[in-house]
């Protein structure tokens, strides 16, 4: 199936759908202007000191966190990034009450500027940020003003509420995404290689009867998917979005 006839059975699917739900990745948000990890120009073919991987775990946090900060300010809080066709057209099925739920990787938020109200976020938000010690919320223009390690007003180190390597997924944001997709008549998987676990092994509760991937490459889950539509999420739904962006 070629894509215009893909994505012409997507609004034939998503126009009869009740409890769609999406699981999305990076490359939802690339063309917001936010890096990815895995692409030719993404974080991983970058020359840094150290891996990226390795200078976001929990482990170079605790122990090198002036270095760990550097990193987080320079390429993981993007404010100035705007919500795509994407992140539009997905709040705008769930106003009409298509869509059920947003399960992201992502941790920027852009869902929510869009107008999403149900999201669950496997891997946090660079919006939140609080005090190891006391708790203290702390916005991510605060952690992008301080200098070095930045600091509670009681002492204690600010953490960002993004679940670093090494640190395991909320069990309450999981259980949540597994009902929703386990409930829903349409699973749609866009902008991810689903490679990245546990998060990409939610995709196994679903029962549905549609299963959509929109991707540029190839993913583990082609195979079972009833609906392939291959290049960029927002190019794909932007003639599908009713908001100008």
């Amino acid at each position: 199936m070629d894509n215009l006839k893909a994505i012409e059975e997507l609004k034939k699917v998503a126009s009869k759908a009740s409890k769609m739900v999406f699981f999305g990745g990076a490359g939802v948000s690339t063309e917001s202007g936010i890096p990815d990890f895995r692409s030719v120009d993404g974080l991983y073919n970058q020359k840094y000191d150290y891996p990226p991987e390795k200078m976001l775990s929990y482990t170079f946090y605790r122990h090198y966190a002036d270095e760990f900060f550097r990193f987080y300010r320079d390429k993981m809080i993007c404010l100035d990034a705007k919500p795509n066709a994407a992140h539009y057209k997905l709040a705008e099925w769930e106003r009409e009450g298509k869509l059920a739920a947003v399960i992201t990787q992502n941790i920027d938020g852009l869902h929510q500027a869009a107008g999403s109200q149900k999201v669950l976020e496997l891997h946090g938000s660079v919006l939140r940020n609080y005090c190891e010690t006391c708790g203290e919320f702390y916005s991510a223009e605060y952690i992008l003003k301080s200098v070095s390690v930045p600091r509670c007003h009681c002492g204690g180190q600010v953490k960002p509420d993004v679940v670093l390597y090494e640190e395991g997924l909320n069990q309450n944001v999981l259980t949540e995404a597994v009902n929703y997709i386990a409930n829903a008549d349409v699973l749609i998987i866009g902008g991810t290689s689903l490679v990245v676990y546990p998060a990409a092994g939610l995709i196994d509760y679903f029962k549905g009867s549609h299963l959509v991937v929109i991707n540029k490459s190839a993913t583990p889950r082609d195979e079972h998917a009833d609906i392939i539509i291959k290049g960029n999420i927002g190019e794909i739904l932007r003639g599908e979005s009713n908001v100008e962006n």
